[in-house]
């Protein structure tokens, strides 16, 4: 039955640890730690700005301010023209949704035309929930056949979430070359962005993102394969690391880049920009004066773009403000992380996450060291241990970082706080239970009483006592010592055992505490470490009740056929030194003093008298008025000058 309920303990421990470091992982998991991440990356990952090959032209706030905002499609038309006329970049990303196009418009006539003459723009378009009708059916048929990638898709197939793009101008699209989808996520508890999604389905078709369509365009393929972990490029085999996720989207972990820094007023200032960025309004007026022909010196030299990657957008402050919170700022620019996205593919250049295998290891090795160190070390040593290791951990990780790998770091740490939490638990319910078991041992061993004695003083305990008055009983069986040459050791054994088991629970019943046995010999003693005022009154009645018990078993045995049995009783009251004694090392709770030697003496004197229970007058004096004695005067106590007085009990009155 012990060894049931120690493993049922054991196994219920498991489960609750089990249960809460589950909880723990996925609370962390949820809320914890997309902010960490988000603080490695940008300590140790995003370690170097952008690259100079790729440049940001964006629409901010000092553009608006000097040409109000929303901008009318010749503005767009001065910008794509400045590049298409001009600077002659190897590719162009347009990361602005045009929703409207006016086909009785000049400017939006003038912009449809332009864009209907560059072949390295890529423009972008957002896909939309919801079924297809009489109008988007027609439309996403022949948007499929001249927008969609030719993906080999080896990864396991996964019902569309989207069917249909937001509608577009038909001019619009027909006259654009290049199509792509400008869709984003975020984390959805810590709004961090984090991923890129680089291949979507819409209805039966994929589609890849504006960066990636840049890099097909300029490598001069529509070919892609998306397998359960990569995206590859057969024609320049590039190896695109990815997740799937839900929305029927292809994710991959975007390498971010450090923010890009510039000088004013002879200060340094670090800007949301993590690529060289520029304001639209400075290419237009510069576009303005080329045609001209009355270049400004503070103009933008169109040979700066020359074999460029450029990407335009806008940021401009407002409730739709194209921005998102990333590592790299609560208002990181929606066109500076389209161009991370394609900086990526031009450097293969990714941030690679560990695995489930990875993660549950590194879960795994922190929180059994921890354990180890909770339940075989002390409190101290094991908190700095273990404080040490999570320093080291944190090192591993922030390294693992700076080689664009992550490994989880909030989530192996929340589940060593739960072991830490449950190991200290653990330790300290199974060092009780310990305990209890030694205290039920030792009991067996040591009075009980004594036991409470010395764990109620465990930490004070020394060699040294005091003097207390109290009662010392002893008793012995008549003759044992031949009647145990007539039997075998295990008979002595048992005749004894079952003795002492008659007799231990009538001196616990009077406050009494057994010292020792001896052989066949027992000595309680009264009054201490159990306080009793009566305790010389409770000793004489508790030896009149061992006697009377002694009829019964010498009764019982001689039906068994067990040899008769008689016990004599000696009892004294008086002042004892009682405590510890013997070395630092090994100690014993007793009493010494002149009390306990009389009392053994007295014991012996039974044989003489042939009586069964003896009383010294000091303990005569405190049990006159309840007991019946025959005085036996004048009796001589070896060791004893002078000769005393004696007291055979015949009765007691209860």
């Amino acid at each position: 039955m012990k060894k049931l309920k120690n493993k049922l303990f054991y196994l219920y421990a498991v489960l609750i640890y089990f249960v809460l470091a589950s909880v723990m992982l996925i609370l962390s998991a949820i809320y914890l730690e997309p902010e960490m991440r988000s603080f490695f990356i940008d300590r140790f990952s995003a370690d170097k700005i952008g690259s100079s090959d790729v440049v940001v032209v964006v629409i901010d706030d000092t553009s608006i301010s000097k040409y109000p905002w929303p901008w009318a499609k010749n503005m767009y038309t001065e910008l794509l023209d400045f590049f298409d006329t001009y600077a002659k970049p190897k590719v162009i990303g347009f990361d602005l949704l045009i929703s409207k196009i006016n086909p009785m418009s000049k400017a939006d006539v003038d912009f449809v035309n332009k864009v209907s003459k560059m072949d390295n723009l890529v423009s972008g378009f957002a896909p939309e929930s919801g079924i297809l009708d009489e109008t988007s059916e027609p439309f996403m048929k022949k948007f499929k056949q001249k927008y969609s990638v030719n993906a080999d898709y080896q990864a396991l197939d996964f019902n569309p979430y989207y069917y249909k793009t937001e509608m577009m101008p038909a001019l619009y699209v027909d006259a654009s070359k290049n199509l792509a989808s400008v869709k984003i996520n975020s984390d959805e508890v810590s709004g961090l962005f984090f991923a890129a999604i680089n291949v979507i389905k819409i209805g039966d078709a994929y589609y890849p993102s504006l960066p990636l369509r840049m890099y097909l365009w300029e490598n001069n393929t529509n070919d892609i394969i998306v397998d359960d972990n990569n995206i590859i490029v057969p024609k320049t085999n590039l190896v695109i690391p990815h997740t799937l996720i839900k929305d029927s989207m292809v994710s991959t972990n975007l390498k971010f880049y450090d923010n890009v820094i510039y000088k004013i007023n002879d200060s340094y200032q670090k800007s949301d920009y993590t690529h060289y960025s520029i304001p639209a309004y400075k290419i237009i007026e510069s576009y303005r004066n080329l045609k001209k022909g009355t270049p400004a010196p503070d103009d933008i030299n169109p040979e700066a773009f020359k074999d460029k990657a450029v990407l335009i957008g806008a940021n401009v402050n407002g409730p739709s403000a194209d921005v998102l919170k990333t590592p790299k700022g609560s208002r990181h620019p929606g066109v500076d992380i389209q161009a991370t996205m394609y900086d990526n593919f031009i450097h293969n250049e990714f941030l690679h996450t560990a695995g489930v295998p990875v993660k549950f290891l590194s879960i795994f090795l922190l929180a059994l060291i921890t354990f180890i160190c909770v339940i075989r070390m002390r409190f101290i040593k094991s908190l700095v241990l273990i404080l040490l290791l999570d320093v080291l951990y944190f090192i591993t990780v922030a390294l693992c970082a700076s080689q664009n790998y992550m490994l989880s770091f909030i989530n192996p740490i929340a589940v060593q706080l739960v072991t830490l939490i449950f190991g200290y638990s653990f330790k300290f319910i199974s060092e009780n239970r310990n305990k209890e078991k030694i205290k039920q041992a030792m009991g067996k061993y040591l009075s009980q009483d004594i036991m409470k004695n010395v764990v109620s003083n465990i930490d004070d305990l020394k060699l040294g006592g005091k003097r207390a008055v109290v009662t010392v009983l002893f008793s012995d069986i008549r003759g044992f010592t031949s009647l145990s040459e007539k039997m075998s050791a295990e008979e002595v054994s048992m005749i004894l055992n079952e003795y002492f088991s008659e007799m231990e629970p009538i001196i616990s019943k009077y406050n009494g505490v057994i010292n020792k046995f001896i052989g066949d010999a027992v000595m309680a003693i009264f009054g201490e470490p159990i306080q009793d005022i009566n305790h010389a009154q409770n000793a004489v009645k508790c030896a009149y009740e061992m006697l009377k018990t002694v009829e019964y078993l010498r009764e019982k045995w001689l039906y068994e056929g067990k040899p008769k049995i008689e016990i004599g009783v000696g009892i004294n009251t008086g002042e004892v030194f009682i405590g510890n004694i013997g070395t630092e090392s090994r100690m014993e709770y007793t009493v010494i003093g002149d009390t306990v030697n009389l009392a053994s003496r007295i014991e012996s004197y039974n044989k003489v008298y042939k009586t069964n229970l003896l009383v010294s007058s000091s303990t005569y004096a405190a049990i006159a008025d309840i007991a019946d004695v025959i005085k036996i005067s004048e009796v001589q106590i070896r060791g004893k000058a002078k000769k005393m007085n004696i007291y055979e009990v015949l009765r007691i009155d209860h």
